[in-house]
């Protein structure tokens, strides 16, 4: 069925419930397997409580189908930011290194693929991580970076083939780098605690940050460590319009 035809709540399956736990990963999301589980009750309740007021009931009716949408467009991006600076690609790569690996095969950390897109559900965290750092400022410093990008620049890295997102942030008002955690510790810190994303890439299935020591001014934040069947091409996107996915709410 798809998203917004029916009201979701614990026991429902389908892609509806899938695209759901994908608008719902920076609220204590894992992968978004199509099930209704009792974690995706938390991921429900936890987005009724922390961004509608409303009191929890874990179920997905249409005031809260709604109020993700509303949420969404709350927090836009400018896809112009998160396209590729290379000046030779469309943007988003050229589809070039399909089923190509640099290491292991299956391991994602050296695919060479050019993924068509950035990937929804990371785009749908960072929205997230937004809402709970509200006082902060956030700036898009890297999106996608095509192999052309990379050659030019001498990186060997494949995450930011559609899979990862660098952000610089502010300190929030009022706070000093005397006063306070540097900006990106808190941020990581935050993703933690909200969104079950890990600090390197141990656990599979999960979202993955970059540790201090790598990153020490930015946060990276990526999906590198989930199962390719979260990493087909429908999950990745260009447009503001795609990452939205806006359907008309129905029941």
């Amino acid at each position: 069925m798809n998203y917004g035809q029916r009201a979701l709540s614990l026991g429902c399956k389908g892609p509806d419930v899938a695209e759901l736990q994908l608008r719902l990963a920076g609220f204590l999301g894992t992968e978004p397997h199509g099930d209704f589980d009792e974690t995706t009750k938390l991921q429900v309740t936890t987005f009724q409580q922390d961004v509608l007021g409303m009191q929890p009931t874990g179920i997905v009716d249409r005031r809260t189908m709604q109020g993700i949408d509303a949420f969404g467009a709350q927090h836009p991006f400018d896809f112009a930011q998160l396209r590729c600076p290379c000046g030779k690609c469309q943007g988003f790569g050229q589809g070039r290194g399909m089923g190509v690996y640099s290491g292991t095969p299956g391991d994602e950390k050296g695919y060479q693929y050019e993924y068509p897109g950035m990937h929804r559900m990371l785009l749908w965290a960072v929205r997230a991580l937004y809402h709970y750092m509200s006082d902060y400022r956030f700036t898009v410093n890297s999106g996608y970076r095509c192999r052309d990008s990379n050659a030019m620049h001498g990186r060997d890295t494949t995450n930011h083939h559609g899979k990862a997102i660098d952000l610089g942030v502010d300190l929030a008002p009022g706070e000093s780098a005397f006063t306070s955690q540097s900006a990106p510790n808190v941020a990581r810190a935050v993703l933690q605690a909200t969104a079950h994303a890990q600090i390197g890439w141990s656990h599979l299935n999960q979202k993955a940050l970059e540790p201090a020591s790598i990153a020490p001014t930015w946060v990276h934040y990526d999906v590198r460590c989930y199962e390719r069947k979260y990493l087909g091409d429908e999950m990745f996107c260009t447009t503001l319009a795609q990452l939205d996915g806006r359907m008309p709410v129905s029941f």
